[in-house]
């Protein structure tokens, strides 16, 4: 007997799809290799980072490339024995920043991310945990004179794409977050981002309430799938499974099975990102506050405070370098008046799945038997709640179906 919905991938994405899928009156079955917000939305910053509407990239990456290839700790890095199978990606992503082909990934990530805020204080509302966001803001701080004309221009561009922003001078910031050192001259607050306090936890809340709308969590890995005349037909490592439609929402994971049902090669790579997390950090932040010139992120949790960011590009293979995570903590130095406490901290890495344009693949394919939900790079907390009210859209109007609503710039045939 066919399964109703399948899918694939028990991350945020998958999981805030399968409870909106489930709401809608499907019979939800969530396949994962491991257990549900075990990969990448375990340990992402919790930002809910709706101003970050640019592509994770500039031209300026060119200037940088030796860097990328020489510094280990640098922000963004570039393994030298991963180059040969990255190159082809790095070329996409250079055409990418062609004018035309910019501007539309900066309005399809708006769209998503303006999105964002509302969608999940309607999925948070809707499980009795709003409490589980803080709408407070966040900060960009910058501590040397001569990055304020970026941090300008910065402003500018961000107001441009109508993205709520302010100047804070150093006043403003000591008298808001009194911890920061004096090395702070100003920074930039934006009112309409906020930060969850545990991102697993948020997770497992929405697990638990899937499981309560019959949504059933199985441990299988996926290894290969085919579309037939009755829906999609999966292979797992405990035999196999036919299901009406599928979505594919595993993450890093998700080019291989996306080529074996679509026959289209997708250049989804994965920015491999560390977090640093200090569990006897408590009251050094009010919400999230990023660094312009040490280019990372830290975000007040219930668990500690978290110290997260740099990109890595070393593939799915090779093991984590957690001096990495270790180096956020030296990048933390300076930026307080008493320095951080790192007795108990943990580090940890993960794979964010990213696309050459930065944009995801939101779409439905196949005769609507297969949906897909993945390449959301570093915002996959941000859009994931907005994303499940795009795939619920997708899905309802049933197989065979056309009057649904367009992918516009996520569509996959964009390859």
């Amino acid at each position: 007997m066919a399964e109703d919905f399948v899918v694939v991938g028990a991350g945020i994405i998958g999981v805030a799809c399968a409870l909106q899928l489930a709401r809608q009156g499907r019979r939800v079955k969530v396949l994962d290799a491991q257990a549900p917000g075990r990969g990448a939305s375990y340990g992402n910053a919790g930002h809910l980072a709706t101003e970050q509407v640019f592509p994770i990239a500039d031209l300026s990456i060119l200037k940088r490339l030796p860097a990328m290839l020489t510094d280990p700790m640098g922000p963004l890095r570039l393994d030298w024995k991963y180059l040969p199978r990255a190159l082809p990606w790095f070329v996409r992503l250079l055409l990418n920043l062609r004018a035309t082909q910019y501007q539309r990934t900066v309005v399809g990530i708006r769209a998503l991310n303006e999105g964002s805020l509302g969608a999940w204080q309607r999925l948070l509302a809707s499980i009795h945990r709003s409490e589980l966001l803080r709408e407070e803001g966040s900060l960009l701080v910058y501590e040397r004179a001569d990055s304020r004309p970026a941090l300008d221009a910065l402003q500018q561009r961000m107001r441009q794409q109508n993205v709520a922003v302010d100047f804070w001078p150093a006043e403003a910031i000591r008298k808001a977050v009194p911890q920061l050192s004096e090395q702070v001259l100003g920074g930039l607050f934006f009112p309409a981002t906020g930060h969850f306090v545990d991102p697993y936890h948020v997770l497992c809340e929405l697990v638990e309430a899937a499981k309560a709308s019959g949504v059933q969590f199985v441990t299988r890995q996926v290894r290969d799938a085919r579309v037939d005349a009755d829906g999609v037909v999966l292979t797992t490592d405990q035999g196999t499974l036919t299901a009406r439609q599928v979505l594919i929402a595993c993450g890093a994971h998700s080019a291989r099975l996306t080529a074996c049902l679509t026959g289209k090669k997708i250049p989804l790579d994965t920015e491999r990102g560390y977090h640093l997390m200090l569990p006897h950090e408590h009251q050094r932040l009010p919400f999230a506050v990023t660094s312009l010139e040490r280019k990372f992120i830290m975000t007040p949790m219930t668990g500690g405070l978290r110290l997260a960011g740099t990109v890595e590009f070393a593939g799915l293979e090779r093991p984590a370098n957690m001096a990495r995570a270790w180096q956020l903590h030296r990048l933390s130095q300076g930026l307080f008046r008493e320095e951080l406490n790192v007795r108990d901290a943990t580090p940890w890495m993960g794979f964010r799945p990213s696309l050459p344009d930065s944009l995801p693949v939101i779409d439905r394919v196949c005769d609507a038997k297969v949906l897909l939900a993945f390449g959301h790079q570093h915002l996959g907390l941000t859009q994931a709640a907005v994303t499940a009210e795009r795939i619920g859209q997708l899905a309802c109007a049933g197989v065979g179906q056309t009057d649904v609503p367009a992918p516009g710039p996520y569509r996959l045939d964009r390859f």
